[in-house]
């Protein structure tokens, strides 16, 4: 059993030690990160799963960012400790908060990562938006949380005013 929670100012640290567990040293230096920098997260979605001690078993954190002309949401990074994975934690964090996303009002989400695991949650590749560099655009997912949000959307994602 897990509780999900928005992340505070208090568990900045727990869960940046989350990620670099998780995570491969220098993953600030991926190009997702550039979209990061300077921009606040979006507080609402950025999320938390702790078990029944709460001690912390996962996160996710969420960016606005822009694509040509558009808003979209950028998932990640999304961190489930190596103690608890395969129990769903991932699929929970991101589910709930694509319904969170959806119930805002936010039409569309996006991130970086691999197709057989996030094609379950129905990310699909998005020919023709670009990441900065560099960035494998078969990696580039999105999915549509309004009918037809990605259709005919074109360009490169940059970071939100």
């Amino acid at each position: 059993m897990f509780a999900l929670s928005q992340e505070t100012g208090e568990d900045m640290w727990e869960v940046e030690a989350l990620y670099d567990l998780v995570f491969a040293p220098g993953r600030e230096a991926l190009s997702s990160y550039r979209l990061r920098e300077d921009v606040p997260p979006v507080a609402d979605f950025c999320l938390l799963a702790r078990d029944r001690d709460r001690i912390l078993a996962g996160a996710i954190r969420v960016w606005p960012v822009r694509v040509g002309a558009s808003n979209a949401l950028l998932l990640g990074p999304i961190a489930v400790h190596p103690t608890r994975q395969g129990e769903g934690l991932g699929r929970l964090l991101i589910e709930d908060v694509l319904l969170r996303a959806r119930s805002a009002g936010w039409s569309r989400a996006m991130l970086v990562g691999d197709l057989p695991y996030y094609g379950r949650f129905g990310f699909e590749p998005l020919p023709g938006i670009e990441m900065p560099g560099p960035t494998n655009p078969e990696r580039i997912l999105g999915r549509a949380l309004v009918a037809g949000a990605w259709e005919g959307l074109t360009g490169t994602v940059t970071r939100a005013a």
